[in-house]
């Protein structure tokens, strides 16, 4: 079991290098540009919640970043997010990092669910029931309960 579940953390780890070497092209550089331009704006005019963010240290910015383009791109649970972000086979972010990364991430867990449930069950044709169990495994994809079984309900 622990060979699978290295396995698949490696194969993870690669399928999101590929996306991210894929995702990083020169037409994005304009975009980040004007992007930088906007949040430096945005710096001069901010108030003094978003300063306090200034004393957050910057493994757990990059920590949230990082989680944040899992859930988007991955429709990952928040425990499955948790170990990935902590794995010595992931990102190696510090249990800390990880843990303030999970706090303040804005993700829909159902929606993620739901996502992931789509992706089983439109290229792996898995039952409902077989969804279900991938969805809640500690092997699998660690959503709870009432989060795999909103994916399930909201199946088409």
């Amino acid at each position: 079991m622990k060979l699978k579940k290295k396995l698949g953390m490696i194969l993870l780890t690669g399928a999101l290098t590929i996306t991210a070497v894929g995702c990083s092209s020169s037409d994005n550089k304009e975009a980040e540009n004007k992007s930088e331009t906007s949040v430096e704006e945005k710096a001069e005019n901010t108030p003094v919640e978003e300063k306090e963010e200034e004393n957050v240290p910057t493994e757990y910015k990059s920590a949230l970043i990082k989680a944040k383009t899992y859930s988007d791109t991955m429709g990952m649970s928040k425990a499955g997010l948790y170990d990935q972000l902590t794995s010595e086979y992931g990102e190696k972010f510090t249990e800390e990092a990880a843990q303030y990364a999970i706090d303040n991430i804005k993700a829909d867990w159902k929606e993620n669910a739901l996502k992931k449930a789509k992706t089983y069950q439109e290229s792996m044709a898995m039952s409902p029931s077989a969804i279900y169990d991938q969805l809640i495994s500690e092997y699998g994809e660690k959503f709870t309960e009432e989060e795999a079984q909103y994916a399930i309900d909201n199946l088409e």
